[in-house]
C-alpha cells in the first residue's frame, strides 16, 4: 500500500484549524474525549520542527509517537512521521497535510499518507488511519468551533472540555 489520501472540508476558518494544527505537542486538547480512540495523556520531547509528541492512548501500553518534519506556514503544510514502535501493522508512515481556505467559514484539509504495511494488512491498516483520520477531522472542527465561541465550552469529569451539541 503505497499511499492512503483524503479530503476533508471543515465548516469553520482555515485560520484556526491550522492554529490547532501547528500547536504540534497539544492534540490532547482538541482530540475528542469519547469514542474509539482517546488520548490518555501526550508527553513532548522538543520544539517546533523536529519535536515528538508521544500519545498515550486509553487502553494501548505504548505510545504512538509522531515527529513533526515540517511546518510551512505559507501553505499550511504539516508532515510528521510515526517513529518508533508503530501501531500493528504500520511498518512505515509518514503524512502530509495541506489546509486551504475555501471562503471565510470554511477550509479543507487534504491528508496524505505514505505507509508501508506487514503483508496482508494493507486493508485493515487503511481502514484504521481512515478511522483515525475522521476522528482528527472532528477533533479540529469542534476545537476551531470552540476557539470561535468560548462559551460552548463546558467542563467533563475529565476535566478536559467537551463541546455543546
Amino acid at each position: 500500500m503505497p499511499d492512503i489520501i483524503s479530503s476533508y472540508v471543515l465548516a469553520v476558518p482555515a485560520e484556526p484549524v491550522w492554529r490547532l494544527l501547528v500547536d504540534f505537542g497539544a492534540i490532547q486538547k482538541w482530540w475528542p474525549t469519547s469514542g474509539p480512540v482517546q488520548i490518555d495523556r501526550v508527553e513532548v520531547e522538543g520544539q517546533g520542527v523536529g519535536m515528538v509528541r508521544h500519545i498515550y492512548n486509553k487502553g494501548v501500553p505504548g505510545p504512538v509517537s509522531e515527529r513533526l518534519d515540517l511546518l510551512d506556514h505559507a501553505t499550511r503544510t504539516i508532515v510528521l512521521s510515526i517513529i518508533g514502535l508503530r501501531p500493528r501493522g504500520i511498518t512505515a508512515y509518514v503524512a502530509v497535510g495541506r489546509l486551504t481556505a475555501i471562503d471565510a467559514a470554511s477550509c479543507r484539509l487534504d491528508y496524505r499518507a505514505l505507509v508501508t504495511t506487514e503483508e496482508g494488512r494493507e486493508e485493515r491498516v487503511r481502514d484504521g488511519v481512515l478511522k483515525t483520520w475522521s476522528i482528527m477531522i472532528q477533533g479540529l472542527q469542534n476545537g476551531a468551533r470552540q476557539m470561535a465561541h468560548p462559551e460552548l465550552r463546558i467542563p467533563t469529569e475529565s476535566g478536559v472540555p467537551a463541546t455543546r451539541s
